[in-house]
């Protein structure tokens, strides 16, 4: 199963970025985890089949409401033995 690594910029903290995440994760059968970093991105790490990545995706290059998107940048991760078995928002780094 694929897994991506996610990295948004702009108007994304503040704006329910990290719930709107999980839901669209949750939605889509996506697990993993978001969490808002100090420089002002949110990050998050996704595990899923390439079409429900492909699907989160979509929905993140838009985002609540009152986001912004400036950037959306996906990398391609090697997959754990154990990946997670839901999805969880986390707290700042």
């Amino acid at each position: 199963m694929p897994a991506q690594l996610i990295s948004i910029t702009g108007v994304v903290q503040g704006v329910g970025f990290r719930w709107f995440t999980r839901d669209a994760a949750e939605a889509h059968g996506v697990t993993g985890w978001v969490r808002n970093r100090r420089d002002g991105s949110v990050e998050a790490e996704l595990h899923g089949t390439a079409e429900d990545l492909a699907a989160v995706v979509r929905m993140l290059r838009t985002g609540p409401p009152h986001a912004d998107v400036a950037s959306l940048t996906v990398v391609d991760m090697a997959v754990p033995s154990s990946p997670p078995d839901r999805f969880e928002v986390r707290s700042t780094v």
